[in-house]
């Protein structure tokens, strides 16, 4: 996907911040602004979509400690703009392109934290 942060290093996470990013879905070039709605350490924080692909997108990422470390858990609502046509390009695409991605994160998660 070639995902890139296009905002400098290093953001400071707080409600209200917002990252831009830069990315290619199928050889299509996207950039994506999200600004961060909720910021509660340690246990969640959320972003949502400001501008980008979706015609809605947020995000909650959750934390919690569990016997000898952290669950990670998420919760993606998302729509896609164009209707009908979304609705099936999200049927036969867009699901299965995001769930290879949190699990490409489950696994990279895994071998960096163990």
């Amino acid at each position: 996907m070639r995902f890139r942060i296009l905002t400098p290093l290093p953001v400071e996470m707080k409600k209200g911040a917002t990252i831009a990013y830069a990315l290619r879905v199928r050889g299509i070039r996207l950039q994506w602004l999200t600004e961060i709605e909720s910021w509660n350490p340690p246990f969640e924080f959320v972003d949502v979509q400001a501008k980008g692909p979706y015609r809605f997108w947020r995000h909650t990422h959750r934390f919690s400690e569990v016997d000898g470390g952290v669950s990670i858990s998420d919760v993606v609502e998302y729509a896609l703009p164009f209707g009908l046509l979304g609705r099936l390009v999200n049927r036969f695409q867009v699901a299965r392109d995001l769930s290879k991605i949190f699990d490409y994160r489950t696994e990279r998660v895994r071998a960096l934290l163990g």
